[in-house]
């Protein structure tokens, strides 16, 4: 039962980053929303994805920890605001599967115990 509703929330949260990344109902991937104004790294897509060409700045000040550095420009083969969209779906589509497995095993466990109270 828990699974299942960790299930649902998860879709929910994919779904949210989907709007995000492709900027629907007036998201903005400008806005510091999932960042907290704490990074300035705003997609992990957009700094590793295997079809980019980096251009990195050394981190100066404080504003990345730990000597990372920023990508500053980078040229990518696909968006990784496409890539983050298309991640999130493919976490929806496993979370769907797990959903309706979960629902089925609590189908089970409930049949076995009415079948118990019966007898």
């Amino acid at each position: 039962v828990v699974y299942t509703v960790w299930a649902a929330i998860w879709v929910t949260w994919n779904i949210f980053i989907i709007c995000f990344y492709l900027e629907v109902g007036g998201l903005s991937q400008d806005s510091e929303l999932l960042t907290f104004s704490l990074s300035q790294h705003r997609s992990w897509w957009h700094e590793h994805w295997p079809g980019c060409l980096h251009k990195e700045v050394p981190a100066a000040g404080l504003g990345a920890p730990h000597g990372q550095a920023l990508v500053s420009g980078a040229i990518c083969a696909l968006e990784p605001s496409s890539v983050e969209a298309l991640h999130s779906g493919l976490q929806i589509l496993i979370a769907l599967l797990g959903f309706v497995c979960g629902c089925y095993v609590v189908s089970v466990f409930t049949e076995e115990e009415d079948s118990c109270l019966r007898k």
